[in-house]
């Protein structure tokens, strides 16, 4: 029995999105690990995105690595691993209080929400959609994580183009920065997807709140 699944827009053009909040006059510097170039960094400080090869500062921070979604930073002596997408570190402090339980996604270019993640442990690109039923993905991207997306249920999705066949199926994990949610239900279509859609069968396990351009969603009890 095929079903209906709601996708909500599909996507328009590349974006990056950081989530960062600054920390107050004497405190230690916040520091998230938004992305990589090569053998250089994304670095949010203190709200402010910063590009550092390994070797080089800034506000006190600099970058001793960067391989395998983890970049490495010293402050003050003091050696912190950063993973691709996690919560904010305040370096010489602690963590977030909210680490493991809320994930901050800044808009990009476009007003887009991307953020790193991972689905059953494999790295991935994520694009928040509110629109969207499920979790979306494309043929070629369930492939490369090894999903048997081929015995999954079918099923139709309505998208711009009109409906398409689809293929429903659970997903062991869905992580993003330090937050990891079990069972979550995805699509995955007949179509190449620069992200994958993050849509409600994840977001629906959050409390959701929107400041200006930076997105919050906090794991519900």
């Amino acid at each position: 029995m095929r079903r209906a699944i709601v996708l909500g827009a599909l996507l328009a053009g590349a974006c990056a999105a950081v989530a960062a909040q600054g920390s107050g006059a004497g405190a230690p510097p916040s520091v998230q690990f938004a992305g990589s170039m090569g053998a250089k960094a994304l670095l949010v400080i203190d709200g402010q995105t910063r590009t550092l090869a390994v070797g080089e500062s800034h506000a006190g921070v600099r970058l001793l690595s960067v391989a395998d979604g983890v970049a490495r930073v010293e402050r003050d002596g003091r050696v912190s691993a950063l993973r691709l997408g996690g919560a904010p570190a305040a370096l010489g402090g602690s963590v977030s209080p909210n680490a493991g339980r809320e994930i901050v996604v800044s808009a990009g270019t476009g007003g887009h929400f991307v953020t790193a993640g991972a689905i059953n442990g494999r790295a991935v690109q994520f694009l928040i959609d509110t629109g969207a039923t499920s979790v979306a993905l494309g043929q070629a991207q369930a492939e490369r994580l090894g999903l048997d997306w081929r015995n999954g249920q079918r099923g139709l999705s309505s998208t711009a183009n009109g409906a398409v066949p689809v293929h429903l199926l659970m997903l062991r994990s869905v992580r993003v920065g330090e937050v990891e949610v079990a069972n979550v239900s995805a699509v995955v279509l007949p179509a190449q997807m620069p992200y994958v859609l993050l849509g409600n069968s994840f977001l629906t396990r959050f409390q959701m709140r929107r400041e200006n351009d930076v997105m919050r969603l906090e794991l519900r009890p």
